[in-house]
Parts: structure tokens; C-alpha cells; sequence
């Protein structure tokens, strides 16, 4: 028993301490670096306070790409391998270096976010990670062609890695991305204008101040809106709700005017304060009004149809189920959204602005 129990401890040790960060020393780092495969090397001190914040972060990157053998990510004890650190001009701790395939060395002078740390990786090793990131990273190889799709609303953050700004943008956006990610005709975007092989486009393109946020909207201009107020998530959805005709809250959700046509919610209100008499004539209007917008014209009249059939009770006791279906959020968020659109709907039929109930009206006046 003893020892199974000192077993099933060391295995779970063992499994706990397991690493995807590849250890170098001088006996196997020429036999690792430099053999055909790129990687980005962590030269650190296990007494350095920034090497310890980086520590969790890093092991996160080599995680993301622990499905492929095309690109390494490894690290090396640089106050216990001092030859190695001196070997490649480390001065400071942590050091981040990328080798080529062939061992070429080039310092990473990046932010040693999680994120800025995937997009150098991957833009440099072409290898993709298996994190899932929301924002699309662009370069110069497909910028043109994804910006000029008309099918699309594309918003791109044109980002310098030196930029302060650039470096607060990139979670923001992030977030605005994964807001939008549910509307299949929008892009939120990155395109990082200091590497290597972005910079010559950046220029041509008479880009210099960062970070610049441009929307290229759908259809057959594409003529580009610059976005100036605050680099806010608030103030980007309300951004791209403005030009693409989305209708996205903060948090990702549809926000209360989704799915609403104006026509009918001023007929949905009337329909709820005329009087029992009054409401077919509001119905018939409604129908005319339906045929002409489409979109979700069919749930107005659906829940006229409901109240003229005597179930008077519809509205209210609807509305408390779909809260309820919302609250608990085990749909699928699309689902979700064509709940949150028939809430919206049916929202007008009770929303009457102070309003008093009015005389029943002839069809003629509707």
C-alpha cells in the first residue's frame, strides 16, 4: 500500500513538472538550434524577478505549439550555462532570441505578453498556434487582398511592437474580436507594420503613426473610415455597429436594438394600448408594414396573432421565459442571439413611453 500511494506521488510529480520548454546546455544546443528547425530561446536567471513573471507565460507559449515539431521553443540557464549567455551577447535577463533554421540569431525586442509573443512566433515560423485567438493577423503577403474584399467589413489596428499604445491596444482588440467573431461579415484585425517584411507596405502606404485603426467597409467602393475617438472596447463596438450595421454589446451578446424595425415598434406599442376592438386593425397594419421590411417582421406578428387568438397573458409570460433562457446561457450563442432578438421584439409591446391607452381607431387612420 505504502508503496503504491509513493508511487502515484512521484508519477503525479512528474506529471506536474512536465514541460514543453526545451532545456538547452552546451552538450545539445548545436544539436538542437540550428538544425532546420527556427526557435525562439529564453536566456534567463532562476534569480531574476522578470525571468519569474515571464516563467508562466513562456511555458503557456511552448504549450501552444506542443502539436508540431516545425518550430522549437526553449530556454536556457544562462547564470549556470554562462558560456552560452556569453557566447551570444547576453547582457540582461531575460533575453529573448529567435534562431533561424540555419542557427541565425536576431534579438526579440517585443513585449513578452502572452500574445505578442504568439503573433512573433508565428510570423516568423509561418507555424500557427493552437490557442485560440480571435484577432487575424495579417501581413504583407495578404493585407491587400483581405481589405479590398467586398464582401467583408475589415477593421484593421496598423501596430509597431516599440509602441506603447500599440502594445494597450492589442488585448482590447482582442476582445473586440472575440465580440464580433458571431458575424460572419466582419474582420477584426492586426497588421504589424515594424517586421522585416511588413515594413516596406507600411511605408508605401504612408503609415507613421501607430497604432492606426482603419475600417474598410463592405461592398464595391471600400472606402476607408479612420476610427479617432478612444481606443475603448465601448467605442470600438459602437464603431463598427455605426458602419457595418451590427448590433453588438460590450461582452459579445446582441444589444437591446437588435432585430427591432421602427415601423413595427410603433405599431407593437399601439397594438398593446388600443383596445381589444382596435387591435385587428393594428394587426392588418402590421402586416402590410412586414411585407415591405422582412427581416424578423414574422415575430411582431406572430405575438399579435397570439393576443387577437385570446392568449391575452402572451407578451408578459413569453418575455419572462426568454429572460430566464438568457440568464442561464446553456444555448449555443446562436441561439442565443435569435433569443435575445425575439426579447428585443417583444420588449416593444411593452414599452409604452409613458403613454396613456388609446380610443380605438378606424383603419383608415392606422
Amino acid at each position: 500500500m505504502y508503496l503504491s500511494i509513493t508511487s502515484a506521488i512521484l508519477s503525479l510529480s512528474l506529471l506536474v513538472q512536465a514541460s514543453n520548454v526545451v532545456d538547452l546546455t552546451p552538450a545539445n544546443f548545436d544539436s538542437v538550434v540550428g538544425q532546420g528547425k527556427p526557435a525562439l530561446v529564453e536566456f534567463f536567471a532562476p534569480w531574476c524577478g522578470h525571468c519569474k513573471n515571464l516563467a508562466p507565460i513562456y511555458e503557456q507559449l511552448a504549450d501552444g505549439y506542443s502539436h508540431t515539431s516545425d518550430v522549437i521553443i526553449a530556454k536556457v540557464d544562462a547564470d549556470a550555462e554562462k558560456s552560452l549567455g556569453s557566447k551570444y551577447g547576453v547582457q540582461g535577463f531575460p533575453t529573448l532570441k529567435w534562431f533561424s533554421k540555419d542557427g541565425t540569431p536576431e534579438d526579440y525586442k517585443g513585449a513578452r505578453q502572452l500574445a505578442d509573443l504568439v503573433d512573433f512566433v508565428t510570423q516568423k515560423s509561418g507555424v500557427r498556434s493552437n490557442f485560440k485567438v480571435a484577432t487575424t493577423q495579417l501581413s504583407y503577403l495578404n493585407l491587400t487582398e483581405i481589405t479590398s474584399d467586398p464582401t467583408k467589413n475589415v477593421l484593421v489596428a496598423y501596430t509597431a511592437s516599440w509602441c506603447t499604445y500599440s502594445k494597450a491596444l492589442k488585448p482590447v482588440l482582442e476582445k473586440v474580436a472575440e465580440y464580433f467573431s458571431r458575424e460572419p461579415d466582419v474582420i477584426v484585425a492586426n497588421y504589424q507594420c515594424d517586421t522585416e517584411h511588413n515594413r516596406p507596405l507600411t511605408i508605401r502606404m504612408g503609415i507613421n503613426n501607430f497604432p492606426n485603426i482603419t475600417l474598410y467597409p463592405k461592398g464595391p467602393n471600400k472606402t476607408p473610415v479612420e476610427f479617432e475617438d478612444e481606443r475603448s472596447e465601448e467605442d470600438l463596438v459602437a464603431f463598427l455597429n455605426e458602419y457595418c450595421e451590427t448590433n453588438r454589446a460590450v461582452g459579445g451578446d446582441l444589444n437591446d436594438q437588435a432585430g427591432r424595425v421602427p415601423e413595427l415598434d410603433s405599431l407593437a406599442r399601439r397594438f398593446s394600448t388600443v383596445s381589444p376592438s382596435g387591435r385587428k386593425y393594428v394587426y392588418d397594419a402590421a402586416v402590410e408594414v412586414a411585407g415591405a421590411v422582412g427581416g424578423h417582421a414574422s415575430i411582431y406578428l406572430r405575438a399579435m396573432e397570439k393576443v387577437l387568438n385570446g392568449t391575452d397573458d402572451y407578451v408578459v409570460k413569453e418575455t419572462k421565459r426568454l429572460a430566464l433562457i438568457l440568464r442561464k446561457r446553456q444555448l449555443s450563442e446562436e441561439k442565443l442571439d435569435q433569443i435575445k432578438i425575439k426579447a428585443n421584439i417583444l420588449a416593444t409591446f411593452t414599452d409604452k413611453k409613458g403613454g396613456k391607452a388609446e380610443a380605438p381607431r378606424s383603419k383608415e387612420e392606422l
